[in-house]
């Protein structure tokens, strides 16, 4: 029997997403998103943040490539991986989140400063 595996997390990438291919061909994109929690603790408000692995594939990955930018704003829905490996004696393992499906925000132009045409 199979458990629920799924994961739905929204926020801004971290930085420009990188593409590679595997052997047999397949895009594989990765990039990390920050995803900001405010909550109140006594009278102030204070802000965490979680920094997150994302892993595409194939078409997905080539259009996370295109159209993905350090800044923008993407709604995630996945499942969650465990890598796991040794190094120096020591375990380690990471969580990643594997995305079936990926949303864009849209983007927002930057107001321009330029002067009112006065006719």
């Amino acid at each position: 029997m199979n458990n629920l595996n799924s994961v739905l997390i929204e926020g801004n990438l971290t930085k420009d997403p990188a593409l590679s291919y595997t052997k047999a061909g397949t895009a594989v994109t990765t990039f990390s998103i920050a995803v900001n929690r405010q909550y109140k603790s006594k009278d102030d408000y204070k802000e965490e943040v979680a920094y997150l692995t994302i892993e595409s594939w194939g078409k997905t990955a080539e259009n996370c490539n295109e159209f993905l930018k350090k800044g923008r704003g993407v709604r995630v829905v996945g499942r969650l991986k465990q890598e796991r490996w040794e190094s120096a004696g020591s375990k380690q393992s990471k969580v990643i989140i594997v995305a079936e499906h990926v949303e864009f925000k849209p983007l927002f132009k930057a107001p321009t400063k330029e002067p009112a045409i006065v006719v």
